[in-house]
C-alpha cells in the first residue's frame, strides 16, 4: 500500500515557547535510552520477525513449526529468533531435544497489538 507523502507545516514565525521547550527537555529520556529505543523498533521493522512475533503471540512454538508455518527454513527462522532475543523480545526453554520460543513478556504482546490497533484505526 503505497502512502502519499503530505508537506510537513511549519510555522511562520520564529518565536520561541522557551517554558515549553524546557519543560519538555526536563521530561526527556537520557539519549542512550532513546537510542534503546530506537534498536527496538528496528526490530520491530522486519515483517519476517513481525510474522514470528505474531505466530509466538498465539502460541509457544519451536523452530521447525514456525518454520512450516512460515513456509521459510529453519536457518532463517533461526536467524531471526537470534535477533528477536538479542533484543529481548523472546525467549526460549528446552525440552528435551526440542527448543520452544516465546514472547518474554506481557509488554511485548502490548507493543505488537497496540500497533495493530493503530494501523487498524
Amino acid at each position: 500500500m503505497a502512502r502519499k507523502i503530505q508537506p510537513v507545516e511549519k510555522c511562520d514565525c520564529e518565536v520561541i515557547h522557551e517554558e515549553t521547550v524546557n519543560q519538555v527537555r526536563e521530561k526527556m529520556p537520557e539519549e542512550e535510552t532513546l537510542y534503546d529505543l530506537a534498536e527496538i523498533f528496528k526490530v520491530f521493522g522486519d515483517s519476517t520477525r513481525i510474522k514470528i512475533l505474531w505466530a509466538l503471540d498465539e502460541a509457544e512454538m519451536c523452530v521447525c513449526d514456525i518454520a512450516v508455518l512460515l513456509n521459510m527454513t529453519q536457518s532463517a527462522i533461526s536467524h531471526q529468533l537470534r535477533v528477536l532475543k538479542q533484543a529481548n523480545l523472546v525467549k526460549n526453554r528446552k525440552e528435551g531435544k526440542v527448543v520452544y520460543y516465546s514472547l518474554v513478556d506481557e509488554h511485548v504482546r502490548q507493543i505488537f497489538d497496540q500497533g495493530l490497533i493503530h494501523i487498524n484505526e
